[in-house]
């Protein structure tokens, strides 16, 4: 795995403004794009991005509020007018997802022309809100299905809190519970730790001929030379290096369950809503402030720390001058007195960031 690269598509809270759309960043990898959130306006700034829709093959959605989903069944639509796919498109989120992205099909009879899938997170009893009974969540059954969906999974949390989403060999994902004001996620995607080099100066000592058993080391294998001697991996091959951690959390007011899979992240995406100033009604909503959020990632040992989910009440950087009391600049001045200037940015729309080792 090379490219881990993310471009933040929507980067506002709440709702749009004429500069910011609501929530969705993508992570383009080797093999395609997954996508996490998906507000109303996303397929409009794909668009004007580098990603394709097309190669859109996973979508992760951190909790059921319109401005992180409503764009979700217009996107679809849209990549079924001009996209031919063998697999399916997966896509995860709370439970509660599916009846809202199938009603909606449903209800504007919209054929999707490949198949797609939803697994749904099965929240923990606490993460409900107080008046749930009075406004239940749909259970994923009570939708109707639709012609062109194959069957999802429930995931249920393992004993220590952590939703295991999926895994191959190169990337996996989990998921952790953040507190908000109804059942909210952070999703965690781990690179798997990349193989050593070979020492092509020690190979040539060892008289080990190029070819195929420079392949078998490489792949971990002890291999037998024509003399009769026995080398091992352990000799010729350096070594492995961590594998990128990315985390992309949404709404919190409390992220603490990312200390059990994040910490060292190589990055945390995450929000910083509304000015310290303004912390006991952030928190109130279920939202984060820069110090909490830059505490967070200090706490975490993340090696990069960008803020998004910006309040509307801030007109972004690019835009505005510094002293302007308007300008988001205050957001990431906030972040900046717990970290150094290397270790955080705020996100624009359209902002692409490359995730390095």
């Amino acid at each position: 795995m090379d490219v881990l690269e993310l471009t933040f598509l929507g980067t506002a809270s709440a709702v749009p403004t004429p500069i910011r759309c609501v929530s969705c960043v993508g992570l383009r990898h080797d093999v395609g794009i997954w996508l996490f959130d998906c507000g109303e306006g996303s397929q409009m700034q794909l668009m004007k991005s580098s990603l394709k829709p097309g190669k859109v093959n996973k979508i992760f959605i951190t909790h059921l509020h319109g401005d992180h989903l409503y764009g979700l069944p217009g996107l679809l639509c849209t990549i079924s007018q001009n996209n031919q796919r063998e697999e399916p498109l997966e896509i995860y989120g709370p439970v509660g997802l599916r009846h809202y992205l199938c009603t909606s099909l449903a209800a504007s009879r919209s054929e999707i022309c490949f198949k797609f899938i939803i697994n749904e997170l099965q929240h923990l009893p606490f993460q409900l809100p107080d008046n749930n009974m009075d406004w239940p969540l749909e259970a994923s059954s009570s939708a109707p299905f639709h012609p062109s969906e194959l069957p999802g999974r429930i995931i249920t949390a393992d004993d220590s809190q952590i939703w295991h989403l999926y895994s191959d060999p190169k990337l996996t994902v989990m998921a952790v519970w953040v507190k908000h004001r109804l059942p909210c996620f952070s999703f965690v995607v781990r690179e798997a730790e990349k193989s050593g080099k070979l020492d092509a100066g020690k190979l040539k000592s060892l008289n080990v001929p190029p070819g195929p058993l420079y392949a078998k080391l490489k792949a971990g294998e002890a291999v037998t030379l024509e003399s009769g001697k026995v080398i091992t991996p352990e000799e010729v091959v350096g070594s492995p290096s961590p594998g990128r951690t990315l985390v992309i959390s949404g709404d919190s007011s409390d992220s603490s369950q990312l200390f059990k899979i994040a910490k060292g992240a190589t990055v945390l995406v995450h929000e910083a809503t509304l000015e310290n100033s303004l912390k006991e009604q952030c928190v109130q909503n279920g939202h984060s402030t820069p110090d909490m959020t830059a505490t967070l990632a200090k706490e975490l040992d993340a090696k990069m720390l960008i803020l998004t989910h910006v309040s509307s009440r801030y007109k972004p950087v690019s835009v505005t001058p510094k002293n302007d009391e308007k300008s988001a600049q205050i957001l990431l001045d906030e972040a900046l007195q717990i970290l150094p200037p290397e270790k955080v940015l705020l996100a624009e729309d359209l902002f692409v960031y490359n995730v390095s080792r």
